[in-house]
Parts: structure tokens; C-alpha cells; sequence
């Protein structure tokens, strides 16, 4: 027993295996400023940084998946990038629309 825990906690502090939990961890967090906007604003809100940080997940999800020749993970990440950017393209012009449309005239 005391040798199969100790081949978890050497798997656990392998560098790969740190970041692959760090990625985990950016997307993690998104959801977790997705929900002090939300409160904040007392209504369902998707805040740019968001966006970022899913991009920011992706890219480190991406980076681990190379790492450990995971097909899956790997076009899955494409996907979400285009997605992902899709969104903050869609934003940037609602919100330049709605910047053009409160310009005094």
C-alpha cells in the first residue's frame, strides 16, 4: 500500500501533470467570475474576461494534450478556440454598436 501511494503523489508532482491541473484550474476560475458578475449585477451575465480565460484554459488544455498525444483533447481545444473567439468578436461588436448608437450626434 505505502508504495502504490507513493507512485500517486510522484504522478501528482510531475510537472505535466501540475500544469494539466493548473488548465483545469484557469477554467475553473471563469466560472467563478462568471458568478461574481452575475451577483453583482443581480442578473445572468457572460463577462469578457471570461472569454479569456477560456481562451487562456484552451490554449494550456492544448499545450498538456500535445504533451500526452491525446487526439481528443487536441481537436476538441480547436473547436473551443473558435468558439471562444467568436464570442469576444460577437462582443466587441455589440459593444461598439452600442457605443455608436449613445454617441451624441
Amino acid at each position: 500500500m505505502g508504495i502504490y501511494i507513493e507512485k500517486i503523489i510522484k504522478t501528482f508532482l510531475s510537472p505535466w501533470v501540475l500544469f494539466g491541473l493548473l488548465s483545469q484550474g484557469v477554467f475553473f476560475f471563469r466560472f467563478v467570475v462568471q458568478l461574481a458578475q452575475s451577483e453583482k449585477q443581480k442578473k445572468v451575465v457572460v463577462p469578457l474576461a471570461f472569454w479569456y480565460l477560456s481562451i487562456l484554459g484552451t490554449l494550456m488544455t492544448l499545450i498538456y494534450s500535445f504533451h500526452i498525444k491525446d487526439v481528443v483533447f487536441i481537436l476538441s481545444s480547436f473547436l473551443s478556440f473558435a468558439i471562444y473567439f467568436r464570442n469576444i468578436f460577437i462582443h466587441n461588436k455589440e459593444k461598439n454598436n452600442t457605443y455608436l448608437n449613445e454617441a451624441p450626434e
